[in-house]
């Protein structure tokens, strides 16, 4: 493999915070160091990487994503207030607008749309679809994909109707969501193929190099699994490394094993496999009912109990593999954490610590959640864009549960103070891959004792993505000598020492800079990085550079 020298820029590093230079041999890191040592190197590289003052850092790894269904949204109608939509008649423009240009027989897809944030304040109708759809199938996805509206179209084509969690407004959850979801994402293998190159692709644009597919049946299928992994099982691919996960229930060691025969080369069994649902979409299993639901004590639902918990990991622990749940609601946690202790009572507790399970989204850890999760070495995959999109006394959860109970949502400082082990990631297509958005969320919690400082909320979403996948034995996630080359180059206005609840220090203060690296200065009154090439173990998967 060839080997390529960066030089006279800023390098990320734990081993040398005045690196100016790095060198790339055979996919690993084989030098880090000062400007005037990489000029005598430079006549031996294969490439030379003139980086005018940008800065190298680990790639990002985003610990939570579906690339079939972020293809699609990629590809589909954008309904979210980022792409300008801000009003329920600004959404059925845009459907309309999509309608105009489809086929018969196709379906419209639409994706992100959140009544909290209309001035309308509700959801689109079926017979408002109909007209805007002109009397096709449409598939209105909420942001957080676990409900959706539909036309009549779809409705009638696929016997909605039939199925629980219809709704005769066109709202679909539960079983007719999962119908609905199915019908609307029938594409050809070679559509499929195309959909996740899109989504990769777009991961690489945003300095991310490792992503952790959360597949499940009601998202895609094992064999759109099975593909992703062999078309991503080397660097060679110029593809973002791609840990898998598939959210099947165990009851035996033997399902557990099945699954593992059929799907080489997954990582574990678990990810979205759900205990409960969304706070959005009110299905998230609540210990108090919901403040704002249509019927009174609402308190959602729970899709597996605390027996099915125990099982599940029990028998994926057997099977030498790491287990996992959607988690987000108090009574989702309650039921996880009782599972886990009874799985810790029959086969011991290391055995259970052992399996290093995950949980993802954790919304509600309290006291006594955090304490079980500590002991038995469960880590947590959080996605701080939430906090950001639908946290604080005006937001959603507010809405949903109450500013008291809202306030405590997504602890990022008390977890991580706790030793919890973390890794960020998007939930994409629910929030976008924006990994620096990422990090600004968790350093800008809406409540100050919960945020966390830039570089706790960097290494979570850099070295965090490898470690709670288990691959931090590799070196992953940091920039020094013996590490695999996976990296992003960065061009940002100011690069800063951040500190402690996001407080910054001069970019070139000596004293700041001796202990620890730079980061870029974020802010919502900063222009963001942009990055200019993404790298796996050397090969380059977005270039800018030239």
């Amino acid at each position: 493999m060839a080997s390529t020298l960066y030089r006279g820029g800023v390098i990320h590093s734990p081993t040398d915070p005045f690196a100016e230079a790095l060198l790339i041999d055979d996919g690993t890191i084989a030098w880090i160091g000062a400007n005037d040592t990489a000029d005598g190197l430079a006549a031996r590289a294969d490439r030379v990487v003139e980086l005018d003052g940008a800065l190298v850092a680990p790639g990002f790894v985003d610990s939570h994503v579906h690339l079939f269904e972020t293809g699609l949204a990629l590809v589909g109608v954008d309904l979210s207030a980022s792409a300008g939509v801000t009003s329920l008649a600004g959404a059925l423009d845009a459907v309309a607008t999509a309608a105009r240009d489809a086929g018969e027989d196709d379906v419209v897809l639409a994706f992100g749309w959140d009544e909290q944030t209309w001035p309308e304040g509700r959801r689109p109708t079926r017979t408002e679809l109909d007209g805007a759809g002109g009397g096709r199938a449409v598939y209105a996805a909420r942001v957080d994909v676990h409900s959706a509206v539909v036309s009549s179209a779809l409705a009638d084509r696929y016997g909605l109707s039939q199925h629980a969690g219809w709704d005769d407004s066109g709202w679909v959850t539960g079983e007719a969501h999962h119908v609905a979801r199915d019908a609307a994402r029938q594409v050809s293998p070679a559509r499929r193929t195309e959909l996740y190159r899109r989504a990769l692709d777009a991961a690489a644009r945003a300095g991310i190099v490792s992503v952790h597919e959360m597949s499940a049946p009601h998202i895609d299928t094992r064999a759109g699994l099975r593909e992703l992994l062999t078309m991503t099982g080397d660097a060679s691919s110029e593809l973002p490394h791609v840990v898998g996960y598939r959210g099947e229930l165990c009851v035996t060691v033997d399902d557990a094993r099945a699954l593992l025969a059929d799907l080489p080369g997954l990582t574990g069994i678990g990810g979205d496999l759900n205990v409960d649902g969304s706070i959005g979409s009110r299905t998230a299993a609540m210990r108090a009912p919901y403040q704002d639901a249509p019927e009174p004590g609402e308190r959602g639902a729970l899709y597996l109990s605390a027996e099915q918990v125990s099982n599940h990991l029990s028998a994926v622990a057997a099977a030498g593999t790491q287990g996992g749940f959607h988690v987000i609601g108090d009574r989702a946690m309650d039921e996880l954490v009782l599972g886990l202790k009874v799985a810790a009572e029959v086969h011991g507790m290391s055995s259970v610590r052992a399996a290093r399970h995950r949980v993802e989204h954790a919304l509600f850890v309290d006291a006594a959640a955090m304490a079980t999760l500590l002991l038995l070495g469960v880590s947590l995959s959080l996605q701080p864009g939430f906090d950001a999109a639908w946290g604080g006394p005006d937001g959603m959860y507010a809405a949903r549960v109450g500013a008291v109970r809202a306030e405590g949502l997504s602890p990022f400082a008390d977890l991580a103070g706790a030793g919890i082990p973390l890794a960020f990631g998007s939930d994409a297509p629910v929030t976008r891959l924006d990994p620096w958005a990422g990090v600004l969320a968790a350093m800008s919690h809406v409540d100050p004792d919960q945020q966390v400082s830039a570089r706790a909320a960097f290494r979570a979403h850099t070295r965090g993505g490898w470690r709670i996948a288990g691959l931090d034995h590799t070196g992953a996630g940091q920039l020094r000598v013996g590490a695999p080359a996976h990296l992003a180059v960065w061009q940002a206005e100011h690069l800063v020492v951040q500190g402690a609840l996001g407080r910054t220090t001069s970019s070139w203060s000596t004293d700041a800079r001796a202990g620890q690296p730079l980061l870029p200065e974020l802010g919502t009154d900063v222009a963001r990085p942009v990055c200019v090439q993404s790298v796996r173990a050397g090969v380059v998967l977005h270039d800018e550079l030239g």
